[in-house]
């Protein structure tokens, strides 16, 4: 079954390769989606596939790479759109 889910991502998430190592984990899971910085400084992470690597996905934004100090992530549900490739924004 696919899921949709996009992630508010809060903390230091800009400038430490947050965006470039979820879109590899994410590629390495087979799931689709996009990650972009917003200008108040937060992320926000979009993923699309199959429930369980996102469900992993999610776990890996809460943490982010080594250098990224995460303090908050916030999912929300939405209907899959039939997402293919994973995009940085």
């Amino acid at each position: 079954m696919t899921v949709r889910r996009r992630l508010s991502v809060r903390g230091r998430v800009q400038g430490v390769f947050y965006r470039d190592s979820v879109r590899r984990v994410a590629d390495a899971h087979g799931v689709a989606g996009s990650a972009t910085n917003l200008p108040d400084g937060s992320g926000e992470v979009v993923l699309e596939g199959p429930r369980q690597p996102v469900e992993e996905l999610i776990a890996y934004c809460a943490d982010g790479p080594e250098r990224a100090v995460v303090s908050r992530v916030e999912t929300f549900e939405e209907e899959p759109r039939g997402e293919t490739g994973f995009r940085i924004g």
